[in-house]
Parts: C-alpha cells; sequence; structure tokens
C-alpha cells in the first residue's frame, strides 16, 4: 500500500485508459491489496480465481476484466481493462511518479570531479562520489554513498541506488533502475595457476547495460577479462545475483533471486531463469528458454522450452535412501547391459 495525495478515480483512466464504471470524481489515496484495501483505496482483480477475494474487498474501486465487470459493479467503482495486472503495473509506475520528489541538484556534500558531465535535472545524493569523465544522462539520479567511477557513462533517466558502485568505464542505457548495493563492473574472476599459486589475470573489459533493465539489491556483475559482459535492453533481475565477467544476456530476460551465471556464457533473448538456479560457465541457451528454480545447467540448450533438474525434497531418512539408490545406478545400468549381450548370445 502506498499513499499520498488524493487522485480521482477519472484522472486515472485519463492518464491511463480503461472503461469507467461509476464516479468519476471518486477520491483515492492510495492501491492496495484486495485483503487490506479500504473505501480509499484502489486495488485490482485479474480473473475468476480472485472472484471471491473480490467480493470480501472493502476496496472503494477495482480493476477488473470484462468477465467480472458486471458483478464488481454491484460493489464498488470500476476501470474495466482487457489485461488488470498490465493495468496495475502501469498505475504503479504513475502513482510512484507523482510521489517522486523533484530533483534537488547537487548535494553540498557530493563529490564531482571537474571533468565529469552532467546532464539538465541530474540529482547527486549526499557523499556520493562521480569519477573523473564519468557523463550522467538528463535526469539520471545518483543515491547518497554510491559511486560512479571514472569513464563510467549514466543514462537519461536512470536512477542509482545508495551504496551502488559502477565501475571504471562500464555503461548504463536510459531508464535503468539499480537498487541498492549492487556492484556493476567489479574484476571478473582470472587467476593463472603458478607452482601452486594464483597470479590475477586483470580484467579490461567492461559492462554495457541496455535500456529499461532493472537490477535488485546486492548483485554483481563482473567485467569482461578482454571483450565486454553484456545485459541487453529490457532484463530485470531480482536480488543477490551474479553475472559474471565475459556473460551475455540477451534482450528482456529475467532472472529470480540467487541465480548465478559463470564465466562467458551466452543467455538468449525472453528467457526466465528460476530462482537459485545456476549455470556454469562457456555455455549457450537459446531465446524462449526457461530453467526452473534450482536447476543446475551444465549443458547448453539449443531448443526453447523449460528445463528442470531438482532432485525432490523428502523427509531425511528417506531421501539418504534414495540418494543411496542413485548412486548405484550406474552399476545397475552396466549390469542390465551385461544380461542384454548374453540374451543376444544366447
Amino acid at each position: 500500500m502506498r499513499g499520498g495525495s488524493t487522485v480521482r478515480l477519472g484522472e486515472l483512466v485519463e492518464a491511463l485508459g480503461g472503461e469507467l464504471i461509476g464516479p468519476a470524481d471518486l477520491p483515492l489515496q492510495g492501491l492496495a491489496s484486495l485483503a487490506s484495501a479500504q473505501i480509499q483505496h484502489i486495488g485490482f482483480v485479474t480473473g475468476a480465481r480472485h472472484a471471491e477475494a473480490m467480493r470480501a474487498s472493502h476496496a472503494g474501486a477495482l480493476i477488473v476484466p470484462p468477465e467480472l465487470a458486471e458483478e464488481a459493479a454491484q460493489q464498488a467503482a470500476l476501470i474495466v481493462s482487457p489485461n488488470p495486472y498490465l493495468y496495475y503495473a502501469r498505475l504503479s509506475q504513475w502513482w510512484v511518479a507523482r510521489l517522486r520528489a523533484p530533483a534537488a541538484g547537487v548535494h553540498a556534500q557530493a563529490v564531482v570531479h571537474p571533468s565529469a558531465v552532467l546532464g539538465e535535472g541530474v540529482e547527486v545524493g549526499a557523499l556520493a562520489f562521480v569519477g573523473a569523465g564519468a557523463v550522467l544522462g538528463a535526469g539520471a539520479r545518483i543515491a547518497p554513498h554510491a559511486v560512479i567511477e571514472a569513464g563510467a557513462r549514466i543514462g537519461p533517466g536512470t536512477h542509482i541506488g545508495a551504496h551502488v558502485v559502477i565501475g571504471a568505464d562500464c555503461e548504463l542505457g536510459a531508464r535503468c533502475i539499480v537498487h541498492g548495493g549492487t556492484v556493476i563492473g567489479a574484476d571478473g574472476f582470472g587467476f593463472a595457476p603458478e607452482q601452486g599459486r594464483w597470479i590475477k589475470i586483470e580484467q579490461l573489459g567492461r559492462v554495457r547495460i541496455g535500456d529499461d533493465v532493472e537490477i535488485g539489491a546486492n548483485c554483481t556483475i563482473d567485467r569482461g577479462a578482454l571483450d565486454d559482459t553484456v545485459v541487453e535492453e529490457g532484463v530485470k533481475l531480482d536480488n543477490l545475483i551474479h553475472i559474471a565477467h565475459n556473460v551475455h544476456v540477451g534482450a528482456h530476460t529475467a532472472m529470480a533471486g540467487c541465480a548465478a551465471v559463470a564465466g562467458s556464457t551466452r543467455i538468449g533473448r525472453h528467457c526466465t531463469i528460476g530462482g537459485d538456479a545456476k549455470i556454469v560457465g562457456h555455455l549457450t541457451l537459446a531465446d524462449h528458454v526457461h530453467i526452473s528454480a534450482c536447476t543446475v545447467v551444465t549443458r547448453s540448450i539449443q531448443k526453447p522450452g523449460t528445463y528442470t533438474g531438482i532432485f525432490p525434497m523428502d523427509d531425511n531418512a528417506s531421501w539418504e535412501k534414495n540418494a543411496a539408490s542413485l548412486r548405484q545406478l550406474y552399476k545397475l545400468r552396466e549390469r542390465v547391459r551385461a544380461l542384454e549381450q548374453q540374451q543376444k548370445k544366447n
């Protein structure tokens, strides 16, 4: 639930479209779930499976699909949309934009190098740092304690959260959101062995991020060893995700929390990677590949589809027995093969 100044229901329709059923001057103070909404709130219903929750809701207004409009009109004012969930997404953006304070310029306690280039309407928060030759596009917002290193480029309208680090020479496109604690452009994991010791390989590439990318809190995207690590436009990353050096993530792919992608892997466009999934290095995933949560991907995937590799949960005693049986599968396979060969001879 997020409130703010009161708006009229008709203002929402004027801004976002949809069919209005009910009083256009109905006052609203925020968005809320069906369970918590009160008369001053607007909620949304995606389909018939939420009809019971809709009937129990006290929301003053609802966003509903056409098939529920007649019933819902008996209890609340309506905005009718063929896709209520998408309408809710647009409304949430519209609402937050209204609440956002105007850009405050460069805070007196920020450090901005004289050679940095700041576009119109840029905001740099307290104790943030902007290095030599960095470029901040018009309307970019740099939160307190963020670090924009030398030569980095931040696109117009991009928001860099508190304590974020954007490494030297890395690039972010327009309208990106990077949540607090994320590091973009850390060194990739590169070391050469020498007589039992590890010798660091300097990471000479960058990170290049396209437009409209959102990156959650405490993520790490490593710079490339020689070529760049690339995240294409429209990619959405949840919290606590690691993208290793020289990975290429295709446009509009989404990854859930704690996913990790090892170095030099290429992920296609419009893929989804479930929470805590792992993808080993130097693989290729085709477009429209969907990896289930907790799956470990150990080979390239050339065909679109959904892929799962999870050992089912069980009580511990049963799991140990099943795991012990699983370890014997190879021996069992060899015994079956030997019996087949013997049967052929007979």
